[in-house]
């Protein structure tokens, strides 16, 4: 004599004429069609653009990159050195070799450990380089993939100028970092990070001066020998 299967024949209250309310099973997490389990996608991965001419990297970028990670505004900050500037040869503007700034993004990145890393990607991409392009390359080459970009204040009131900033303002979801000098405007809730500048970096290696404070361990080592020529890392 075999047991009835659970749910099966009819209830017994409903044999001595007790009005029985049955419940409908919810259809949120099962595929009645199937009767399966309906997987929950995850969360796309965020990664945070952080572009710049990383001339050189220094302590303020570290800072930058690693507060974007701490509160959770990205799941990775990714490192872009731009492979010309639209202002080299101007205002002191003189870039070092895209590889050695590449060099010294990767040391950045080792230093600051997982979460962090590097692109090289715009010495592949036609120019004129703007940076929607790059961005919606890095879209359609990583689908599953949702990309912001890390943008200092001090760029802010140059936003309009760039091309296309409509499209980045909607499809990126900017994350803009204050400076001192340059609050995060409203909206945008940051700290003022320390204003380093890689100017005064490349003064005080041309100059033989102590910089150890303003750059993380390796990258001061891989500008040992810029420091030793007293070519400021150019």
């Amino acid at each position: 004599m075999h047991a009835a299967a659970v749910g099966e024949g009819p209830d017994p209250k409903e044999a001595i004429g007790i009005p029985v309310r049955r419940l409908e099973p919810r259809a949120s997490i099962v595929d009645r069609r199937g009767l399966r389990e309906v997987s929950m996608a995850p969360p796309p991965r965020v990664v945070a653009i952080y572009g710049g001419s990383f001339n050189p990297p220094h302590v303020g970028h570290a800072l930058v990159a690693q507060w974007v990670l701490w509160t959770g505004r990205a799941d990775a900050v990714w490192l872009l050195p731009v492979y010309r500037h639209a202002f080299e040869g101007r205002h002191d503007k003189v870039l070092a070799t895209f590889e050695d700034r590449v060099r010294w993004c990767e040391a950045l990145a080792a230093d600051l450990g997982a979460g962090v890393e590097v692109s090289t990607v715009e010495a592949t991409l036609p120019p004129p380089s703007y940076t929607v392009r790059t961005l919606e390359h890095f879209a359609r080459t990583h689908p599953a993939t949702r990309f912001r970009l890390i943008i200092g204040a001090d760029s802010v009131p140059h936003l309009p100028a760039w091309h296309r900033w409509a499209t980045i303002e909607a499809e990126f979801d900017p994350i803009v970092v204050g400076r001192q000098g340059y609050a995060a405007p409203p909206g945008h809730p940051s700290v003022d990070f320390p204003n380093v500048s890689s100017t005064e970096l490349r003064r005080r290696l041309a100059n033989g001066e102590v910089v150890d404070h303003l750059l993380t361990r390796r990258v001061a080592a891989a500008l040992a020998p810029a420091a030793q020529s007293g070519d400021g890392g150019r």
